[in-house]
């Protein structure tokens, strides 16, 4: 049983499988960073700085001024978070997409290029009488 649990964990799909999640890991926090430190704040200075983190709807409880605050007394619609993952979602959709796409361009270079001709029937025959001599030399 052990070895067969071996010979699966370590097939090459599943080795393939977690580096595409650790990379993915990486890439998740990268892309973060991206949203939150670069595109937010000019979101932000072009909306004349309203800051989307901080921005909900309180279903329940008093009037609260933070969005941590407003969810620890009650229901609350984070609807500047969801926005942020959004954007998120939409960086990471469409670097995706690119490469994709850049592989599915290289895949058909490959399938396009043209195989070696065969040779003429004469050229065959050639070809053996030719190694026939040398052999016989």
């Amino acid at each position: 049983m052990l070895k067969e649990f071996r010979e699966f964990a370590l097939r090459g799909n599943m080795v393939d499988l977690a580096i595409g999640i650790i990379i993915g890991a990486a890439f998740s926090g990268l892309v973060n960073s991206i949203v939150n430190d670069l595109i937010m704040p000019i979101v932000g200075r072009i909306t004349g700085g309203i800051d989307f983190s901080n921005m909900f709807i309180q279903l329940a409880g008093a009037p609260q001024p933070t969005l941590a605050a407003a969810r620890e007394a009650g229901a609350t619609i984070a609807y500047g978070n969801f926005l942020t993952l959004l954007i998120n979602f939409i960086i990471v959709a469409w670097i995706l997409f690119m490469i994709v796409k850049g592989m599915n361009t290289m895949k058909r270079k490959q399938e396009a290029a043209p195989e070696p001709a065969a040779d003429p029937e004469d050229v065959k025959l050639l070809k053996e009488i030719r190694d026939l001599l040398a052999t016989k030399n």
